[in-house]
C-alpha cells in the first residue's frame, strides 16, 4: 500500500513509520514539506499517489495556541483542508488525528464517538474544525481521537517527569485533570489495522482507563524506581493560558466492534519505559 504520513517526525509519525515500514511511504514534515502550502503539498502528494493519507501534523502546544491563534488556525485548520483537498485529487482515503480536547470535560461518563463536542480552547477549536473539514470534503475518511500521547523522541511527559525528578527534591502535579495516557506505538498498530478496512467514520483510540496527571507521574516514578527519591505533591490551581478539559474518558466502541481494542494505559506505559531503557532494572 502507498501511504503518506504528515507529521512524520513527530511521536505518532515515527511510530507509524516503524509500524508501516513494509509499505511505500511518503514522509511529510518540515522543512521538506509544508502542509500550509496548498500548491506545494498538493503537487507532492499527487506525484506520490497515495492510497491513504495519515494526517498527524498539527500545532499541539495547547497554551501556545492561545498566544498564537493564527498559527494554530493556519496549520490545524488550513493545513487539514489542504491535505483533504490533496486526498480528493488523488482518490485517497484519509485518517485525521484529533483529540480528546474537543470535549469540554464536564461529563463524568465515558464519551461515545457520537457524542456532541464542545471545544473550549483555541487548540481544541482548531482540531474540531479539522474534523469538520474532513467530514465536509471527503467521503472516505477516518477521524481518530487520541489523548495524552507519548512515544519515541527526546521530549514527552514521561521523560519530562523523569528529568525533573533528577533535578528536584519535589514535583507538583495536578490532580484535577483526568484523561488517558496513550502510547504512540499502540495507536500506530491500531491505525495499521484500521486502514485495511473500509469502515470509515469516527473512532476513539486512547489506551484504556483514565488517571490524573498526578497519578500518571506517580506511576512513572514507581516504574523508574524513583518513587522514594522525590516527593510528589498535588497541585489544584496550576495556571494555564488555555482552558483544558478536567475529565475526559473516551469509550472505544466503534473500533472495538471491528476487533481493535486498546490495552490498559499502565501496561502500555511499562512497555514503553522498558523499550526506552527507563524501567528500573529494565
Amino acid at each position: 500500500m502507498r501511504i503518506a504520513i504528515t507529521g512524520s517526525n513527530g511521536q505518532l509519525g515515527l511510530a507509524l513509520r516503524q509500524t508501516l515500514a513494509g509499505h511505500a511511504l511518503l514522509n511529510i514534515d518540515l522543512p521538506d514539506y509544508d502542509i500550509t502550502d496548498l500548491g506545494g503539498i498538493g503537487d507532492a502528494v499527487r506525484l506520490f499517489g497515495p492510497e491513504v493519507i495519515i494526517h498527524t501534523a498539527a500545532v499541539t502546544d495547547v497554551d501556545g495556541c492561545e498566544h498564537d491563534p493564527e498559527l494554530a488556525y493556519r496549520v490545524n485548520v488550513l493545513g487539514t483542508r489542504n491535505m483533504a483537498v490533496a486526498a480528493q485529487a488523488c482518490g485517497a482515503s484519509m485518517i485525521y488525528i484529533s483529540t480528546d480536547y474537543v470535549f469540554d470535560g464536564a461529563q463524568q461518563d465515558p464519551h461515545w464517538e457520537y457524542d456532541p463536542t464542545h471545544p473550549q480552547s483555541v487548540y481544541a477549536r482548531t482540531k474540531w474544525l479539522g474534523e469538520e473539514l474532513t467530514r465536509q470534503l471527503l467521503t472516505r475518511f477516518y477521524i481518530v481521537r487520541i489523548a495524552w500521547l507519548y512515544g519515541d523522541g527526546p521530549r514527552n511527559f514521561v521523560r519530562t517527569v523523569l528529568r525533573l525528578a533528577s533535578e528536584r527534591d519535589s514535583l507538583s502535579m495536578v490532580t484535577d485533570e483526568v484523561g488517558s495516557p496513550t502510547y504512540a506505538h499502540d495507536v500506530a498498530g491500531a491505525l495499521a489495522r484500521l486502514i485495511q478496512l473500509p469502515a470509515y467514520g469516527t473512532y476513539h483510540l486512547p489506551n484504556s482507563g483514565v488517571c490524573s496527571r498526578y497519578d500518571w507521574a506517580a506511576e512513572i516514578l514507581r516504574l523508574a524506581g524513583a518513587a522514594n527519591q522525590v516527593e510528589l505533591l498535588p497541585s489544584e490551581n496550576y495556571a494555564r493560558a488555555a482552558q483544558v478539559p478536567k475529565y475526559v474518558e473516551m469509550r472505544n466502541f466503534a473500533a472495538a466492534e471491528l476487533g481493535i481494542r486498546m490495552r490498559p494505559w499502565r501496561e502500555a506505559l511499562q512497555d514503553y519505559m522498558a523499550r526506552a531503557g527507563l524501567l528500573q532494572n529494565g
